[in-house]
């Protein structure tokens, strides 16, 4: 059995509002098990028996889509992967003064292309850092849609590819 978390993509932001009820059934309905909610931002954690994370992927998003009626899009991570993002964050997670986020991407290349060129990124505004699968970003408050690596980070090429959630939420995935 392994223990997954389905991160979805752009739910209860803008027009896509998923229930964690409704939300959860889905994966019941899938045949999951041990199937979780957590928060309101599109975090389900399930135990399935090993399977292809790619077909499952793909299984979980056309369920999501046809129960939900929008494009899903998940970025889809083990246990062990989530500890080790976790583990990894190189920046000062207790800075009151900034949020400290993972980036999550379903396609590897999409780390090269977001880290392609670093030296464009101001480091105090745009702190950013490789991890294994992850891009550790840890902007100040109240910035997190006006950076320049927000904005590259929110162009429409990386919504089905991308999600990224705050090492809070992150540490709530794992209890």
């Amino acid at each position: 059995m392994t223990r997954y978390i389905a991160l979805l993509r752009g739910v209860n932001v803008g027009r896509i509002t998923i229930k964690s009820g409704p939300l959860r059934d889905v994966f019941d309905e899938l045949g999951f098990d041990d199937v979780r909610t957590v928060l309101a931002s599109g975090n389900v954690v399930f135990t399935v028996d090993d399977a292809d994370a790619a077909k499952l992927k793909s299984r979980i998003e056309r369920a999501l889509s046809e129960r939900f009626g929008y494009d899903a899009w998940i970025v889809l991570i083990t246990h062990d992967d989530l500890e080790a993002a976790i583990d990894g964050f190189p920046f000062d997670a207790a800075d009151s003064r900034r949020q400290p986020y993972v980036v999550f991407t379903s396609e590897p290349a999409v780390l090269d292309e977001l880290l392609d060129d670093t030296g464009r990124f101001d480091a105090d505004v745009d702190p950013l850092a490789r991890g294994d699968g992850v891009v550790y970003w840890n902007p100040v408050k109240g910035t997190t849609v006006s950076t320049p690596f927000a904005k590259l980070l929110g162009k429409a090429k990386y919504k089905p590819t991308t999600t990224n959630r705050n090492l809070r939420t992150l540490h709530k995935l794992l209890d």
